[in-house]
């Protein structure tokens, strides 16, 4: 089975009448040598891991801090608990649960690079919030991982799920669009649907830059992570309405490559440009290095 773009795999699902989440399972056991069976559990290992990761950041007694951020999630996650959330609970859970995700990350726990560890919070914060909103069977989240695969592969395939390649736009505009396509086939949406949310959550972050303050993954990364979590629930929501991207996926992945390599070096991953670059950023840097060498 060969899988390169976007629409081999609608025509490997059209051909076999199969969901995407299958098509990956057989295109990863045929690569593996691994059973479907052995790699759905694999699967579950890895969202395991992103439950206890979600779970953990929330707690007032775990103390999830790096050098920058901290304690936001718990914030979040208060208010929806507290008060009426403007944009709906599902969404502020599912932001709630990436920032989590992404603190865990920051004071060095442990994660699921999902494709990234600067794009960690994305689909645990997509998966689990539907979860809870949805009564969403652990084997539907699983299915959700895998369909998730799928688009990133083609991603990686095409263009770049590197910060330090294509900017920000590769690991949160990648990690949206996999939760985009995730959800809509979760939530019974066709092939096609969720190529379609991928395509509109890519677009939706092209030319996002990556300029981590300090060189660390954690300002203004965790945000981000926040944004790419509404941006693949938006999207899925706009796809499983019918709404399709005018730009095919592939065509957007294609763009997303070609923007990346446009974008300077100051601005992919190397601190030296954008946020990291302005008087906090540099104020910060100093102060956390500062620190580290006192130590």
């Amino acid at each position: 089975m060969q899988i390169k773009k976007g629409a081999d795999l609608i025509m490997i699902c059209r051909q076999k009448n199969l969901p995407l989440h299958q098509v990956m399972l057989e295109y990863e056991s045929a690569k593996s040598g691994k059973t479907q069976g052995e790699i759905k559990e694999l699967m579950r290992i890895n969202l395991q891991v992103m439950k206890d990761s979600v779970y953990q950041g929330l707690d007032q007694e775990q103390d999830m801090k790096g050098k920058i951020i901290g304690g936001q999630a718990g914030k979040l996650y208060r208010r929806c608990q507290n008060s009426q959330p403007v944009c709906g609970y599902t969404m502020a859970r599912a932001v709630s649960f990436a920032l989590s995700v992404t603190e865990v990350n920051a004071s060095m726990g442990r994660i699921v690079a999902a494709p990234t560890a600067g794009s960690c919070g994305v689909l645990p914060g997509v998966l689990f919030s539907l979860a809870e909103s949805h009564h969403v069977s652990e084997e539907k989240l699983v299915e959700g991982l895998l369909t998730s695969g799928a688009v990133g592969l083609v991603i990686a395939k095409n263009a770049s799920l590197s910060g330090a390649e294509g900017g920000c736009q590769a690991e949160i505009g990648s990690a949206s669009a996999m939760g985009a396509a995730a959800v809509v086939e979760i939530m019974g949406g066709t092939p096609e649907q969720a190529l379609h949310g991928g395509a509109i959550a890519l677009k939706n972050l092209l030319g996002l830059v990556c300029d981590p303050i300090a060189g660390l993954v954690e300002a203004p990364c965790s945000k981000r992570n926040a944004i790419g979590t509404a941006n693949a629930l938006v999207s899925a929501e706009m796809a499983l309405a019918g709404i399709e991207s005018v730009i095919p996926f592939d065509e957007v992945v294609e763009a997303m490559h070609q923007v990346g390599r446009m974008m300077p070096c100051t601005l992919r991953e190397t601190a030296e440009g954008g946020l990291a670059a302005t008087p906090t950023g540099r104020r910060l840097k100093e102060e956390v290095f500062s620190h580290h060498t006192k130590k």
